[in-house]
């Protein structure tokens, strides 16, 4: 197997990861996961949700996403950042492209890749992970 291939590989497994991760979220409209990944290991993930504290209902009664709702890469980002370990340098997987305040973090956070699965409905975050260097990867 050459490095190509196995780098396929692997991102099919972390892919697959931030799929059964986002099962944890208990958003009705749209389930995401994430996780972070640095020298094979994964240091942090996360899901869609409401911040620590609150009840666990992303949607209001209308059925739209309340405003204080987490995207995935931002509580994979702030998980990381409680833990000590550094994503400086990192990958990260997630189920959904970024939307451009998640882009704006991963950016300052020094990932270096960013590997997604579905497109989100505006792809303004992609392109400014692009224009930053950042290398984007749909699989």
């Amino acid at each position: 197997m050459d490095t190509n291939e196995k780098s396929n590989k692997f991102d099919r497994s972390y892919l697959e990861m931030a799929s059964v991760w986002a099962k944890n979220s208990y958003c009705v409209r749209r389930q995401v996961g994430a996780i972070l990944v640095k020298d094979r290991m994964i240091i942090s993930d996360g899901y869609n949700g409401t911040p620590s504290g609150f009840e666990n209902v992303c949607e209001d009664e209308d059925g739209n996403t309340k405003a204080y709702v987490l995207h995935a890469e931002a509580n994979a980002i702030t998980k990381v950042a409680k833990s000590g370990n550094s994503s400086l340098g990192a990958t990260l997987y997630i189920t959904a492209a970024p939307c451009l305040e998640c882009a704006k973090l991963i950016i300052q956070a020094g990932i270096i890749r960013v590997v997604y699965k579905d497109e989100y409905r505006i792809m303004d975050g992609v392109e400014l992970l692009k224009k930053a260097g950042i290398e984007v990867v749909k699989y």
